[in-house]
């Protein structure tokens, strides 16, 4: 995934699907307004909590050296065991240094705005139960496995879908590897285009199972929303 970034264009306001509740509806947002979020770098309060848990969380694994990873990752086998609280523990950790930094960034990026909306709590409903579902799904097949997973992309996936679907027409300038301009939704196929390609060619050492599933669990729960709201 390269760098990107929220791009300003002339285009009036954002664009909503009806299944968004009401008191989002009556927001006439333009982009420039709505991007001054990120001009000022404002880090809200739910997304700046999750993103000082899981540093705090990422500095204890440097200290412990590996001795996290299967107590509070997600291991399959040991889930099915009675296990359950890895399924939230496990979104707190990372591999390394870029696994958390970019993690956090896509959290930032895509999540101000649907936490601005939506309002602290929402967002973290959202967020936690996309990466809950996530690991459930990951799980499920590969319910053999004892290896770890951990990150907290599943969640990030589903903010991310999230932010496709509530602002399909934003564009997004991606910088790296070469300056291109693409709009949310194109970029949310895009992503779960490749989500599925590596992981039928069976690429090793990211759990891209667990990216489709919160990818889906964000698109079931909005479904959902919809009906219960109409």
């Amino acid at each position: 995934m390269g760098w990107f970034l929220p791009c300003n264009d002339k285009s009036e306001h954002c664009e909503f699907y009806n299944w968004i509740p009401y008191k989002i509806q009556s927001i006439k947002c333009s982009r420039n307004n709505i991007f001054g979020i990120y001009s000022k770098m404002v880090v809200l309060k739910g997304i700046r909590n999750i993103i000082i848990a899981n540093f705090i969380c990422f500095t204890l694994q440097l200290i412990l050296r590996g001795k996290l990873e299967m107590i509070f990752g997600l291991v399959p086998s040991m889930l099915f065991k009675g296990y359950v609280y890895q399924l939230f523990t496990y979104m707190f950790l990372h591999g390394d240094f870029f696994h958390i930094l970019m993690n956090m960034y896509a959290l930032w990026l895509f999540g101000s705005e649907l936490e601005f909306f939506w309002g602290t709590k929402e967002f973290y409903k959202y967020y936690f139960i996309t990466g809950i579902g996530a690991g459930i799904i990951y799980s499920i097949f590969n319910f053999h496995s004892d290896i770890p997973v951990i990150g907290a992309s599943g969640a990030v996936f589903g903010i991310l879908l999230a932010f496709g679907m509530l602002f399909p027409e934003r564009e997004l300038l991606i910088i790296f590897p070469i300056p291109l301009r693409i709009k949310a939704k194109i970029f949310v196929f895009v992503i779960g285009g490749l989500e599925i390609i590596y992981l039928l060619s069976g690429s090793r050492g990211i759990a891209h199972l667990a990216h489709l599933g919160g990818l889906f669990v964000g698109f079931i729960y909005l479904r959902w929303k919809r009906r219960r709201l109409y």
